[in-house]
């Protein structure tokens, strides 16, 4: 691909916003075919059920890290200059906002990404829930919740370079990644083997993954290519979902970036999916989940996603894919977050429903 022509023609911020597009489109179709969704993912797991949801995640995930770990060592890549690794971090934020995240996207029933797909397939509860994340994530980055994300980051802050980098305090390489990379794709296939599943949650676990290596590699060769300074990026949606409102309610003629061509293609590739699969259908407020307990995950999930430095996708498996430290206190804090608000408020009635089961076919 000539990606100097490229450029030369749309400029930097015309070609970032078409990588993001590309990259939406296909996260956006992959991810709504075979219903990726951390949250599903932590409730299995907790439940000690090694489900469909969690063989997913670990598809995703394992394709996610294996495919950057791959471009590392083959020289197609370099994450050196990534914000994840390169600028100073908060563990205290990571720990904390992954906590707080993990318990708002179990509340809302989904992540920041999951809301997005299920937006473009008519849920207008995940289109409530998603705009709220982006005014609270707005307000938590440089508003009236931002002394707040201040000052739990500032608890216990570490330099940008080795020390946020896993495999470098390990004494690993980007070879020790690969291989256990590869683990948990193993993992993911074997499960997804013995589970009888058709072509598209092979391909759309899969494939949602290698989107986040796509992400890394596209804005990659936008800054190697470029005479102008260009930061790489991967695969986000807390960033851009405030980007986006502000590019909204603000005048026009700020230039493109990754993120906003990120997000339309997220949803149009979302509602492709949809529609190939027939699962449009639309859907408001009704059943067990109230309003109120929407909006306070959507809450929660705003600003935990700014205090943590990403999302679900972008802090637990983009900056995991690179082995960066604070993504996976990040992750870890969600996995924990989800399990306790999931036993808190829900447990109960998963425990209910078969002895409500049982009661009513006693019933003549």
């Amino acid at each position: 691909m000539d990606w100097t022509g490229w450029i030369e023609r749309f400029g930097e911020s015309g070609v970032l916003a078409l990588c993001g597009l590309a990259v939406g489109l296909g996260f956006g179709f992959f991810a709504q075919r075979s219903r990726f969704c951390l949250r599903a993912a932590v409730i299995e797991f907790w439940h000690g059920k090694f489900g469909d949801k969690l063989t997913v995640w670990l598809l995703a995930f394992g394709a996610a890290v294996v495919a950057v770990q791959l471009l590392v060592v083959t020289g197609g890549l370099d994450v050196s200059t990534a914000r994840q690794l390169s600028a100073r971090g908060s563990i205290s934020g990571a720990l904390v906002g992954g906590l707080i995240f993990g318990a708002g996207m179990v509340m809302t029933r989904g992540c920041a990404s999951r809301l997005l797909v299920l937006s473009a397939n008519g849920n207008l509860r995940a289109l409530l829930s998603g705009l709220i994340f982006a005014v609270v994530a707005q307000a938590s980055l440089g508003g009236v919740l931002s002394p707040w994300r201040e000052a739990i980051s500032s608890w216990w802050v570490v330099d940008g370079g080795p020390s946020r980098s896993l495999l470098a305090q390990l004494g690993a390489g980007p070879w020790d990644g690969l291989v256990f990379a590869g683990v948990w794709l193993i993992t993911g296939l074997f499960f997804a083997h013995h589970s009888g599943w058709g072509f598209w949650k092979w391909a759309g676990g899969i494939g949602t993954g290698l989107m986040v290596a796509l992400a890394w590699a596209g804005t990659y060769q936008v800054m190697a290519n470029s005479f102008e300074p260009v930061q790489i990026q991967g695969l986000t949606f807390s960033g851009p979902s405030a980007e986006w409102l502000m590019r909204v309610l603000s005048e026009p003629g700020e230039p493109w970036t990754f993120g906003l061509g990120l997000m339309p293609g997220v949803f149009l590739g979302s509602l492709i999916g949809a529609l190939v699969g027939g699962d449009w259908k639309l859907e408001g407020f009704g059943g067990g989940y109230s309003m109120p307990r929407y909006i306070v995950g959507a809450v929660l999930m705003g600003f935990g996603s700014m205090l943590a430095g990403g999302c679900a996708v972008g802090a637990g498996m983009t900056g995991g894919a690179i082995f960066a430290v604070t993504a996976w206190v990040t992750l870890g804090g969600m996995w924990v977050g989800g399990g306790i608000t999931d036993r808190l408020l829900d447990k109960p009635h998963h425990q209910a429903a078969p002895v409500s089961s049982a009661a009513a076919s006693s019933v003549p």
